[in-house]
């Protein structure tokens, strides 16, 4: 079985779109949250937060050819795709066009103009707004199909459209793709536009949060005073590649992926399951031979919602003990569902090459039901890892968790 390594990294984000910038707003508390004025015109909808990215723009070289099927997420996810391939200094090599390059990538759904006009049809039996790529830009597949398009990748098509582990899973399949010897190299991960209605989806389940007026306090994962999630949107991709092609290349390694989980609760379509929560971080920890010991912090799903935080963070703690970091970096920008699992996994390389880690933004007092653990806040923290942990947990009992190592610099 081959080894895998992560050459090139990067992100679309409410925050920023480079670590640096990133960074800069991790260490002085700012969030990404702001309260959606655009949401007012819904009555039914409770909560106004969201986590927008005000400042997305195509980039100018992209052409109108190419822009048609795509609607926001897929752009979202090529943005991050393009940032990724150049971090990798493949951006413009032709090796990825041959078939060794697959990608694997997802989102909750489709842009969500599209969904609107075809609703209009069934609705109003018009067909305004429609065109010859509306469904495009509308399939569960759009991100990982016009990622595919837009570079020529000629490789895999892994379609990874599991709400909140689109990302995550995005990445455990590429790893496992070149880990067994499929192909050598594959960009992966995940993209979500934000759109009001996912965040009816949680309104229903009275699962968002109410802070409407102080958008900078909330979302509050792990807080006793938390009341709901809000969310975000952005893009996430990461480069990965077999060991031995990437050291012929003399490419830059970010990290190894080590192990790669993932099973299902088979128990409750939306009600989270400590146990097989716990079996999902079991599996990735057998995929990569460690011990509980080994792992050094675990980035957590952490959406502030009341049964995600206290599942997680029993199973969590179940396994690993209170010695345990963790924290959530949707405290700063929301959840960004199909994007988060390849955000955070970015981010946790980034805190493990840098020993500084990101708190949880808003904790101020842990809700005594979670599970007993050392919960990053206050400030960023200084420590030395060679493994981290990330996990993540979807509707329809979907969990993944990933392992990445550090890669030992000369």
């Amino acid at each position: 079985m081959r080894r895998v390594v992560v050459t090139g990294m990067a992100g679309i984000t409410a925050l920023g779109n480079d670590w640096e910038t990133l960074s800069r707003h991790f260490v002085s508390n700012r969030s990404g949250i702001r309260r959606m004025h655009e949401w007012d015109v819904f009555e039914d909808l409770n909560t106004r937060l969201g986590g927008p990215i005000d400042d997305f723009a195509v980039p100018a070289h992209w052409t109108r050819k190419q822009l048609r099927s795509m609607g926001r997420v897929a752009r979202l996810a090529v943005a991050a795709a393009e940032r990724a391939l150049a971090d990798a200094g493949l951006l413009d090599d032709p090796s990825i066009r041959d078939g060794r390059m697959g990608v694997a990538c997802g989102s909750s759904a489709g842009s969500t103009d599209e969904i609107k006009a075809f609703g209009n049809m069934l609705l109003n039996a018009r067909a305004d707004g429609l065109n010859a790529n509306s469904y495009v830009r509308m399939m569960p597949h759009t991100t990982a199909a016009n990622i595919s398009i837009f570079f020529g990748l000629t490789g895999r098509l892994i379609p990874t459209s599991s709400a909140c582990t689109s990302g995550s899973q995005g990445v455990g399949y590429a790893y496992e793709a070149i880990k067994f010897g499929r192909l050598p190299m594959m960009l992966a991960g995940g993209a979500e536009e934000l759109c009001p209605t996912e965040a009816m989806v949680f309104d229903a389940l009275y699962a968002t949060s109410l802070m409407n007026d102080t958008p900078q306090l909330s979302p509050r994962p792990y807080d006793s005073a938390r009341d709901g999630l809000v969310v975000g949107e952005g893009g996430g991709m990461l480069v990965l590649e077999e060991l031995e092609h990437a050291l012929a290349r003399g490419a830059r390694i970010h990290a190894e992926i080590v192990g790669f989980g993932s099973n299902a609760d088979g128990q409750h379509i939306t009600r989270p399951e400590q146990t097989t929560m716990r079996r999902a971080m079991e599996l990735a920890l057998e995929d990569a031979g460690l011990a509980p010991e080994a792992i050094g912090y675990v980035n957590g799903h952490g959406t502030a919602t009341e049964q995600g935080d206290i599942a997680e963070t029993l199973a969590t703690s179940e396994l690993f003990g209170p010695r345990m970091p963790i924290s959530s970096q949707k405290s700063f920008l929301g959840h960004t569902l199909g994007a988060c699992g390849a955000l955070e996994s970015w981010f946790s390389i980034e805190m493990m090459n840098r020993d500084t880690y990101v708190p949880t933004l808003n904790l101020d007092n842990i809700d005594p039901r979670c599970g007993e653990l050392d919960y990053l806040r206050g400030g960023m923290r200084v420590m030395s890892n060679e493994y981290v942990m990330n996990n993540n947990f979807a509707f329809g009992g979907v969990n993944t968790s990933l392992i990445f190592r550090r890669w030992p610099t000369a």
